[in-house]
């Protein structure tokens, strides 16, 4: 068993941990989550013993090896294959003893326990997970250096679940995979024989994976068995009961202390009002922390463009003349589709995305793009290319000199970038607010075609449910490559595999996607479903569902609005009665702000009246088209 105990931690002065606890048993999966910033990585850095507690301490039984993603990218020129083997410390040096041990009694020794770790199928076992995360058998012969980084964090995951430790630390191990090497890595963890702590902000790979969630929140954590959504419900069902004893017992509270200001002053009520001082200092306050803000993203309303946006015609593109990545390509997008791409890293899903965004031109074939398209182009590279040295305004602002601040603001802000983080350096923006404002950035023109390569790696779960929202309320196109399943299920209504150097229309489900790769097949000789309905009928769906939850959406936001412009005169209302000296001085103007308060606050309460009845038919409607 894993135990923190009453653990403290502080760093250049800010407690990140503050009498944490939390036991964690052995052999079970544990997600590990909270917002970002929250301390997650700090907390696996003690558990690494890589940072020292302030206060308290963690306790791992002695005999538990302990294993983590290391930071840094292997770059040898040892081949993955003898890198992944490498990471089995014990294999290597038990190997490296029986060549040289001349004891035949110790030599048996090293043999005997040889066999008991299994070392000579170790060679055939590495090469197993190096194929699931994406590697061909002839990668797998090539030196470290020749892989991108990307690539190379997948050879130091393969070596820590080759090591196979006791305790496994994996820190969002899937921002580096694609859809299909988090497949794998989602069925090998789930046949993990030791304990799994893992941080990741993938919903669905928590719901999959975890048998218990650790939360890290206000430097607490708190451990709710079950899985992702059953932690939500759990901890939304504690903090309304949570929140409905606070208001009881402040109400108590209010009545004992009224009787006290009331009666300590009368000798026939001093005992009772002593009575009611004790009780007070005895009720112990129930604080209910309020949730933290979610920065809510808005995308702008596309610009019109006729149909088809994009048709391809035995189109063909790369980057070397005379090799194309992709060829043969025959497709059409309309204003109103929502495809996500499907294929392993390597394929040419970003070749696509760029060719889509007019960042690479064709090699052959033709293309027609209508007269009005405009693309919005989201790519993760993207954001090793933003200047650290300057804000989020300025970075606009270099686009679109013409805009003024307050214009360029009001941009930032619709995505989720505040006032503060709007005149914040890049540099000093977290990854997830980088992010945003990349989006910020693809969304600058109001696009009707909106490409996103990889949006979510670096959001949390919250923002991640943000941008589902905003793409859904989208009404223009959308093409999506992503390894978040609940993103692509939840925005898309077409697949496109790209394999084999071929884009073509996929006819299933990410289910049907998913049993095809587990089972080790090759997508050539793949046996297409009968398709359930038509590209055609599910494309019209969609679209008529986003246009019948559209005036409900409408009414949400105008009420909003109506609530937030009643709540700011009611709080000029009441500002105003506050003066004692209001009715004093002036008793017509007192009557005046009285009576203009209470039709303020018949209407507040008529429009959270509407509000509520509307937000409740909007998830009826969501849960009925589902």
């Amino acid at each position: 068993m894993l135990v923190i105990d009453n653990v403290t931690v502080r760093i250049a002065g800010r407690e990140i941990l503050k009498g944490a606890s939390a036991s964690l048993p052995a052999g079970r999966r544990v997600g590990l989550v909270g917002r970002n910033g929250a301390g997650k990585t700090t907390l696996l850095k003690l558990i690494l013993d890589q940072l020292h507690a302030d206060d308290g301490e963690v306790r791992i039984p002695g005999s538990w090896r302990i294993g983590s993603v290391a930071q840094e990218a292997p770059s040898s020129d040892a081949s993955l294959i003898d890198t992944v083997l490498a990471a089995d410390k014990e294999r290597t040096h038990l190997l490296a003893a029986a060549d040289t041990e001349d004891d035949p009694h110790k030599l048996g020794d090293i043999h005997h326990r040889l066999d008991a770790i299994d070392a000579y199928s170790a060679p055939a076992r590495a090469a197993s997970i190096l194929a699931g995360l994406g590697f061909s058998a002839e990668d797998q012969l090539r030196p470290c250096r020749e892989f991108s980084g990307g690539w190379r964090m997948r050879v130091a995951l393969a070596g820590v679940l080759f090591a196979a430790p006791d305790l496994l630390l994996l820190d969002e191990p899937t921002n580096y995979l694609d859809l299909e090497g988090v497949l794998w890595l989602e069925d090998y963890l789930r046949r993990y024989r030791g304990t799994v702590l893992i941080v990741s902000h993938d919903r669905d790979l928590l719901n999959t994976l975890a048998e218990f969630i650790l939360h890290l929140e206000y430097q607490k954590l708190t451990l709710y068995t079950g899985n992702y959504d059953t932690f939500a419900e759990t901890r939304a069902m504690r903090r309304a009961n949570d929140a409905a004893f606070a208001k009881k017992q402040e109400a108590a509270r209010q009545h004992m202390q009224a009787f006290v200001d009331r009666f300590k002053a009368k000798a026939t009520k001093a005992r009772q009002a002593q009575s009611r001082m004790k009780m007070l200092e005895r009720l112990q306050k129930v604080e209910v922390p309020p949730d933290e803000y979610i920065a809510p993203i808005q995308l702008p309303k596309p610009l019109n463009a006729s149909p088809p946006l994009v048709t391809f015609s035995k189109a063909s593109v790369g980057y070397e003349a005379g090799k194309p990545i992709l060829s043969d390509i025959t497709l059409r997008i309309d204003p109103d589709d929502r495809i996500a791409l499907l294929g392993k890293n390597g394929n040419g899903k970003s070749t696509f995305a760029k060719l889509l965004a007019e960042k690479l031109q064709l090699m052959g074939g033709e293309t027609v793009r209508a007269r009005k398209l405009h693309p919005g182009y989201f790519a993760q590279h993207q954001l090793e290319e933003l200047d650290p040295h300057i804000t989020s305004v300025q970075t606009l602002a270099r686009l679109r000199p013409k805009l003024t601040e307050q214009q360029l603001r009001t941009k930032l802000g619709s995505i989720g970038l505040t006032a503060d983080k709007a005149l914040t350096k890049v540099g000093q923006l977290s990854g997830g607010e980088r992010a945003r404002l990349m989006l910020a950035l693809a969304v600058l023109d109001s696009p009707n075609l909106l490409i996103l390569d990889e949006p979510t790696n670096h959001l949390d779960i919250d923002a991640r449910e943000e941008l589902l929202t905003a793409l859904n309320d989208f009404e223009g196109a959308v093409i999506l490559v992503s390894h978040d399943r609940r993103l692509i299920e939840g925005t898309v209504d077409r697949l496109w595999l790209v394999a084999n150097g071929r884009v073509e229309p996929f006819d299933g489900d990410l289910e049907d996607y998913k049993r095809f790769l587990l089972a080790g097949g090759d997508l050539r000789e793949r046996e297409e479903p009968a398709p359930k309905q038509s590209k055609e009928d599910a494309r019209r769906e969609a679209a008529e569902r986003r246009q019948k939850l559209k005036p409900l959406k409408d009414k949400i936001d105008i009420e909003e609005r109506h609530i937030a412009a009643l709540t700011a005169e009611l709080a000029k209302f009441d500002a105003a009665l506050a003066d004692p000296l209001l009715f004093l001085h002036d008793p017509a103007k007192g009557s005046a702000v009285s009576k203009k308060r209470a039709e303020a606050k018949r209407k507040l309460d008529a429009a959270e009246s509407r509000w509520v009845a509307a937000n409740e038919q909007y998830e009826r409607e969501m849960k009925f088209d589902a």
